[in-house]
């Protein structure tokens, strides 16, 4: 399943902010900056989820705020349900 997400990192809290429209809001603590943001989002959604973080791609969005990851499709029931 492809997830649309919007990122904010450098937040002073790392949480699941939400979903506004079809996108999933995630406050990150981690700067941007070598990776550290990109990691903390898997590992943050690998544990919501509780699948491997392995499983977890950033398909589009590397370098950006806005980006598509790839996760099981299983995995999708688990998602938070706030969506508007």
């Amino acid at each position: 399943m492809r997830l649309p997400v919007r990122v904010t990192p450098k937040s002073s809290r790392l949480e699941v902010a939400g979903w506004d429209g079809k996108t999933l809001r995630i406050k990150l603590t981690k700067n941007a900056q070598g990776g550290e943001a990109n990691e903390q989002l898997r590992s943050l959604l690998a544990s919501l989820l509780h699948i491997p973080k392995s499983s977890i791609r950033i398909v589009l969005g590397e370098r950006r705020r806005e980006k598509i990851l790839e996760i099981p499709d299983d995995a999708s029931a688990r998602l938070p349900e706030n969506r508007t």
